[in-house]
């Protein structure tokens, strides 16, 4: 692992736990999964680089737009899954033709790959990426640190 992904995967094991809030971005009192990542961006690169504005659990999704996918290029570098590591942020569809919005950390690749992530009705908690997972996997991006 390298040393800013082990970095990352630290940060974000510390949020386990962590309750489930729609919007919210505050580690140990509670997050979503958007929430998890902006966490983590303020303690590991700094401020945010903008104000996130409000936004419904079906957000973008009446419109078809892939708003969390076109932000998180503008932010952070996008890169082949295949390179995929520890600490970077995968962007899942969580259905076919929905928009991509659900964001993890990876923990683990290789044989047991796993990734943290705020999940509706569990909070923050680190999962097996498992093949339905992988299989929803849209995107992979490296945080600036």
């Amino acid at each position: 692992m390298r040393a800013q992904g082990s970095e990352v995967v630290r940060a974000a094991r510390r949020w386990i736990g962590t309750p489930y809030h729609h919007q919210a971005a505050t580690r140990g009192a509670g997050c979503d999964c958007l929430g998890l990542v902006r966490g983590l961006w303020r303690e590991l690169v700094g401020p945010e680089p903008f104000r996130v504005p409000a936004y419904t659990p079906d957000w973008s999704e009446p419109e078809g737009d892939e708003v969390l996918w076109t932000t998180a290029c503008k932010v952070m570098r996008e890169k082949p899954l295949a390179d995929a590591a520890p600490g970077d942020v995968v962007l899942f569809r969580m259905r076919a033709g929905g928009v991509a919005k659900h964001l993890g950390v990876l923990s683990r690749v290789g044989d047991a790959p796993s990734f943290i992530h705020a999940y509706q009705g569990h909070g923050v908690v680190e999962s097996p990426l498992s093949a339905p997972w992988q299989s929803r996997i849209v995107g992979c991006f490296a945080l600036p640190v």
